[in-house]
């Protein structure tokens, strides 16, 4: 059975970056494919492709889950830091209305970015949406498998 229909037959296959390692990449704003291309062309704004590798990175479809789980991390503890300090301490009320609302907005706007980048990082590693189709090869790396994945002829194949 075919892995990719979309992939003509006899295409090259790239190995891709694993979940885990592609989500890393993209918590740290990284291109999921070759780790060396920036992902965001501004705050938000994903380039339309890695500098570095030449991966098509604008097929994404990240849409509105970086903003959920941002505020249920941030909700989280945001949370949990309220009722530890409410319960055990005296804390004044200019102090509870200028620090919460702050740390809520600072934490917020500090995990968006990684968090995107890592739901996109998910996306290239189980070919979600614009991530279909086999990535280009790393830079540096030779391709080991063609076709269906079995391993491609070496130069030395059949001499003794």
């Amino acid at each position: 059975m075919d892995p990719n229909p979309a992939e003509p037959a006899g295409a090259p296959v790239v190995a891709r970056t694993r979940l885990i390692p592609a989500m890393l990449l993209g918590f740290v704003c990284r291109c999921p494919h070759c780790g060396e291309g920036k992902m965001f062309g501004r705050f938000l704004k994903v380039r339309p492709h890695c500098e570095a590798c030449g991966m098509q990175l604008d097929g994404h479809r990240a849409d509105d889950f970086p903003p959920y789980i941002v505020i249920f991390l941030v909700g989280h503890i945001v949370g949990y830091l309220i009722l530890t300090f409410e319960m055990g301490y005296d804390v004044p009320l200019w102090v509870s209305v200028t620090l919460w609302p702050g740390l809520t907005l600072g934490l917020a706007a500090a995990l968006l970015q990684p968090v995107k980048g890592a739901v996109i990082g998910l996306q290239y590693a189980t070919r979600m949406h614009g991530f279909g189709t086999s990535p280009p090869p790393r830079p540096g790396a030779e391709e080991t498998r063609v076709g269906s994945g079995h391993p491609a002829p070496s130069a030395d194949a059949g001499r003794v």
